[in-house]
C-alpha cells in the first residue's frame, strides 16, 4: 500500500470516528440539559440561526421548545431564557445562581478578563463594582452636580442643531457628542470641543465596534471564535478599534496621572489611581492599571452607546408619531415654558412625557439579548441539571414585549405606562438595561440624560422629516448583542 493511500484510507476510517466522538460528546453534555434543537458535531445549531438576525432565530424557537431552551453556539451550549417571570427569576429571585458574566467572545479577546463589566471573575467584580459605585457618586452620577453638567452639556447641544439652520442630517453624530462629553467630565475630568478630532475618533471607535458586534460578522465570531479570529472578514475590525480604545483611555490615565492630587481627587480615574497607590504593596490587588484601563473602557464604552443609540431612535420615532410630539411639546410649555432650563424635578409634573420616554425604551429594545450570564454553581432550574460555567441569555426583548406585562406589547403606544387617569404607571418588566444585582452601572445617569437632553431639544425645536412619515421605518436595522435604529434624516425647526 503506498503512502497516499494509507493517508486515505486512515481518513476514511478518523473521519468519522471523530465525528462520532464528538456527536456522543455532545449527547452526554446535554443529557439533563433543557430541550433544543439538535446540535451538529462543530456546527452546533448554526442551521436553526439565520443570518444575521440571532435574536429573531432564538425567539422563534422558544415558541417550539418553550420558555427555557438549550442552544448550541458552534459546541458550547447556551441556555435561552425568555418571558418576565424566568429572565426575573435569573436576574433578582435566583441571582447569586446566575451572577458570573458570560461569554462575549468579540469582547472578551481584548479585555482578557479585566475590568468591571466583562470579567467572570467574581472576587473581581464584587471589589471593581464596590468601588466603582463609591467613586461613581463621590463625583455626583445621579445627583445635582451631574444634574448641572448635563444641563450645560445639553444647551452645547441645543447651540450646535441651531447651526445647521434646518437643513436634514443624520442626528447620531451631533447627539453622541453631547452624551460622551457627560462621560469625559465623570471619568477623566474634561470635555471637548464638538469638531476635536479625540472626541470624533472615540466616537467613531464606540460606533462601529458594537455595530459589527450586533452584526452577521459578530454572530459568527460568537458561535465559531476559534476559527473566526484566524478569517479575514469584518469582525476582525472589532479588535482593531476596541485596541484604539483601550489605548486611548491608557494614554488619557497617564495624563491624570502627571496632574493627580491624591488629596483633591477629580474624576473617576483619579479616584482609581490613588487605589492604586494606596495598595500598591497588596500583590494580590484588583487595583492595578489593567483593570484601571478596562473598567474605565467599559463603564465608558456603555454610557455613551446606551444613552446616544436611544436619543437617536427617540426623534425617529417622534418624527413618525407627530401627534406625540405634540402632545409632548404642549406639556413642556404648560411645566417648563421657553425662559428656563429643563431639571429632573420637572418630571414628576409630566407624566405623558415620562411615558413616552419609558415606552421608547421599551419599543428601541437596545439589548435584546441581554448581556450573558454564567452559572456560579451546578443548579437545578425548572427540573433541569445545569453545570456550573454554563452561559446564559437572558432575552431581555421577551419581556420588554411580553404580552402578560405590556397591553401593546408590539407597538408603540404610551400607555404602556399610563393609568387610566393619564396617570405615569411603572412596570416592573420595565428592564430595558436588565436588573438585579449586576445591572448597569449607569442606569441612573442614562435616564437622567435622557430626560434632560431629549427635553432640551423638544423645548427649542420642532422636528421636521424629509419623507412622509408613513415611509419612516422604526424597526431595527440588525438585531444581534444590540439594537440600531435604520439611518435617517431630520431637520430641527426653531419653536
Amino acid at each position: 500500500m503506498s503512502f497516499s493511500e494509507a493517508v486515505s484510507l486512515f481518513l476514511t476510517l478518523a473521519v468519522p470516528c471523530l465525528i462520532l466522538v464528538m456527536s456522543l460528546k455532545l449527547l452526554w453534555k446535554s443529557r439533563n440539559l433543557p430541550p433544543g434543537p439538535t446540535p451538529l458535531p462543530l456546527l452546533g445549531n448554526f442551521l436553526q440561526i439565520r443570518k444575521g438576525d440571532l435574536v429573531k432565530s432564538l425567539m422563534k424557537l422558544s415558541e417550539k421548545y418553550g420558555e427555557v431552551f438549550t442552544i448550541y453556539l458552534g459546541s458550547r451550549p447556551v441556555i435561552v431564557v425568555t418571558g418576565y417571570k424566568s429572565v426575573k427569576e435569573v436576574y433578582v429571585d435566583r441571582s447569586d445562581d446566575f451572577l458570573a458574566r458570560g461569554e462575549i467572545p468579540s469582547f472578551d479577546f481584548c479585555y482578557k478578563n479585566y475590568g468591571i463589566a466583562f470579567t467572570s471573575n467574581m472576587e473581581r467584580w464584587r471589589e471593581l463594582r464596590i468601588f466603582s459605585l463609591s467613586a461613581l457618586r463621590d463625583f455626583g452620577m445621579g445627583k445635582r452636580n451631574t444634574e448641572e453638567h448635563i444641563q450645560e452639556e445639553a444647551q452645547y447641544l441645543v447651540t450646535e442643531l441651531k447651526k445647521a439652520k434646518e437643513s436634514f442630517f443624520d442626528p447620531r453624530r451631533c447627539l453622541s457628542k453631547a452624551s460622551c462629553n457627560v462621560l469625559f467630565t465623570l471619568m477623566f475630568g474634561n470635555r471637548h470641543d464638538y469638531e476635536d478630532e479625540e472626541l470624533l475618533d472615540v466616537l467613531s471607535n464606540i460606533y462601529e465596534s458594537f455595530v459589527i458586534i450586533s452584526s452577521f460578522w459578530g454572530q459568527m465570531y460568537e458561535m465559531f471564535p476559534t476559527i473566526m479570529r484566524y478569517i479575514p472578514g469584518r469582525h476582525q475590525k472589532i479588535f482593531y478599534y476596541l485596541r484604539k480604545l483601550l489605548l486611548f483611555v491608557e494614554k488619557r490615565a497617564e495624563m491624570n496621572k502627571k496632574t493627580l492630587d491624591p488629596i483633591n481627587p477629580r474624576n473617576y480615574v483619579d479616584a482609581f489611581l490613588i487605589k492604586m497607590e494606596k495598595e500598591k504593596m497588596n500583590p494580590k490587588s484588583e487595583f492595578h492599571l489593567t483593570n484601571l484601563v478596562n473598567s474605565t473602557l467599559q463603564i465608558f464604552f456603555g454610557g455613551v452607546e446606551t444613552t446616544n443609540t436611544t436619543l437617536t431612535y427617540s426623534l425617529l420615532i417622534l418624527l413618525k408619531y407627530p401627534d406625540i410630539l405634540a402632545n409632548v411639546h404642549k406639556e413642556i410649555d404648560q411645566v417648563i415654558g421657553q425662559d428656563r432650563n429643563p431639571n429632573m424635578q420637572d418630571k414628576n409634573q409630566m407624566p405623558f412625557t415620562d411615558a413616552v420616554i419609558h415606552e421608547i425604551q421599551r419599543f428601541a429594545d437596545m439589548l435584546p439579548m441581554g448581556v450573558p450570564r454564567k452559572t456560579t454553581r451546578d443548579i437545578k432550574y425548572r427540573g433541569y441539571s445545569i453545570p456550573k460555567h454554563t452561559n446564559v441569555f437572558p432575552m431581555l426583548t421577551s419581556v420588554l414585549k411580553d404580552p402578560t406585562c405590556f397591553p401593546y406589547p408590539d407597538e408603540f403606544n404610551p400607555k404602556n405606562f399610563l393609568d387610566e387617569n393619564g396617570e405615569f404607571k411603572m412596570n416592573d418588566a420595565f428592564m430595558p438595561l436588565a436588573t438585579g444585582k449586576r445591572t448597569c452601572l449607569g442606569e441612573a445617569l442614562v435616564r437622567m440624560e435622557l430626560f434632560l437632553f431629549l427635553i432640551s431639544i423638544l423645548q427649542k425645536f420642532n422636528l421636521k422629516s424629509p419623507v412622509p412619515q408613513e415611509e419612516l421605518d422604526i424597526t431595527p436595522d440588525v438585531s444581534g448583542l444590540g439594537n440600531f435604529p435604520k439611518p435617517y434624516k431630520i431637520a430641527f425647526v426653531p419653536r
